[in-house]
C-alpha cells in the first residue's frame, strides 16, 4: 500500500495516476475542506487527516509501505505567512514521524528547486550547490528549506527519505493554478504587457510525477535529486506560448528596479485590499537570478528522463482555456 499526500493538488495529482497504473494501491490523504472532485474517478482510497494536527494522522498510515509527501502550501504571498510555515515544516515533521512510526520502508519528499543554490557566475545549479538560509527569500522558499532539513533528520534517524527537488512543472489539471500556471494564465489574459530579463528551468508535470517513482525505486536515503526539464529565459516562454495561443507576446522588457518598485508597491496594498498581489515581492525577488539547473544526478543515478516541454505548455493551454480560467 502507497500513502500519498496532496492527490488533489498538482503534481500530486499526476502522482497518483502513475501510481494508479502503475498497479499500487493508494491511501491518499485528504484535508476535510479538500476538493474531492479533483479525484473523483481516480482508483484510490481516502482518508481524512490535516497534516498540521499529528492527531488527526494517527492510524490513517497503517499498512503502508512506502510514502508520498507531496503536499504544501505553495504561495509566494499570504496574508499570514505563519500558514505557509505551519503546513511545510510542522506538517512535514508530523507525517515523517508518523512514517517513522508505522515502520514505513521508503519515503519520498518533494522539496523544492528553491533550495537549490544558484552559482554566483550565473552557471547551472545542482545538487552539491547549497542555498543558505539568509538567501532563501520568502515563507514559501524559506519554509521549504527548513522542511528539507527536517527530511534530513529523519533520514539520519534510519528512516528512508530520498528527497526530489522539482523545478517549474507543467502541464493539464493546475487547478490553483500554481506561480507557473499563472504565468501562463496571465499570458492568456493578455495581462503581462511587459517582461523581466530572468530564467527558469521547466519541465513536464507528467515527467516530473514519474520521477517521483525512479525515486522511490531507485534513490538513496538522505539524497536530493533534481527533477527539471529545459532552461528556457523568460521571454523564451512567451515566444512558446505565442506560437501556441496565436497571441502576442509582450516585447517590452523592465528593468529589474521597476519591476521590483512595482512588486513592492502590489505588495503594500495588498495588506489593505486582502487581495493576491499582481506581482508578489517575493516572485520578483525570486526572479533576480535566472534559476538555471541540471539534473544529471537525477537521470544517472535513477533514471529520470524529461520530455520536450512544449508539449506540456500545449497541454495546460488548452486546459485553462477549457476551464475557463481566461
Amino acid at each position: 500500500m502507497t500513502f500519498l499526500t496532496g492527490a488533489s493538488g498538482f503534481i500530486g495529482g499526476h502522482l497518483a495516476r502513475v501510481l494508479i497504473k502503475s498497479g499500487r494501491s493508494v491511501r491518499a490523504l485528504l484535508r476535510p475542506s479538500s476538493n474531492r472532485e479533483r479525484v473523483s474517478g481516480l482508483d484510490l482510497e481516502t482518508v481524512v487527516g490535516d497534516l498540521r494536527d499529528v492527531n488527526s494522522l494517527k492510524g490513517k498510515m497503517r499498512g503502508c509501505q512506502e510514502l508520498f509527501h507531496v503536499a504544501a502550501d505553495y504561495r509566494l504571498w499570504a496574508r499570514d505567512p505563519a500558514e505557509i510555515y505551519t503546513s511545510n515544516i510542522e506538517g512535514t515533521r508530523n507525517i515523517l514521524q508518523i512514517a517513522l512510526e508505522e515502520g514505513v520502508e521508503r519515503v519520498v519528499y518533494t522539496s523544492t528547486v528553491g533550495c537549490i543554490g544558484m552559482p554566483a557566475n550565473n552557471e547551472e545549479g545542482d545538487e552539491n550547490v547549497a542555498v543558505s538560509v539568509t538567501k532563501a527569500a520568502g515563507p514559501y522558499k524559506h519554509s521549504k528549506y527548513l522542511a528539507e532539513r527536517i527530511a534530513l533528520e529523519f533520514a539520519s534517524l534510519g528512516l528512508p527519505v530520498i528527497i526530489v527537488n522539482p523545478t517549474a512543472p507543467i502541464g493539464e489539471y493546475d487547478w490553483k493554478p500554481t506561480p507557473t500556471g499563472k504565468i501562463v494564465v496571465d499570458f492568456l489574459r493578455k495581462a503581462l504587457p511587459a517582461y523581466l530579463e530572468t530564467g527558469l528551468n521547466i519541465v513536464d508535470v507528467r515527467d516530473v510525477a514519474q520521477g517521483h517513482l525512479t525515486a522511490m525505486k531507485r534513490g538513496r536515503s538522505g539524497e536530493r535529486y533534481i527533477l527539471g526539464g529545459r532552461n528556457m529565459m523568460l521571454w523564451e516562454i512567451f515566444r512558446t506560448l505565442s506560437k501556441i495561443s496565436g497571441q502576442p507576446a509582450p516585447k517590452v522588457r523592465i528593468p529589474y528596479a521597476v519591476a521590483y518598485a512595482y512588486g513592492l508597491t502590489s505588495t503594500i496594498a495588498a495588506k489593505f485590499t486582502k487581495q493576491t498581489p499582481l506581482a508578489p515581492l517575493d516572485a520578483v525577488r525570486m526572479a533576480r537570478k535566472r534559476m538555471f539547473v541540471k539534473s544529471e544526478k537525477a537521470e544517472r543515478e535513477i533514471g529520470f528522463v524529461a520530455g520536450p516541454v512544449e508539449q506540456a505548455f500545449e497541454r495546460a493551454v488548452q486546459w485553462f482555456r477549457n476551464n475557463q480560467y481566461c
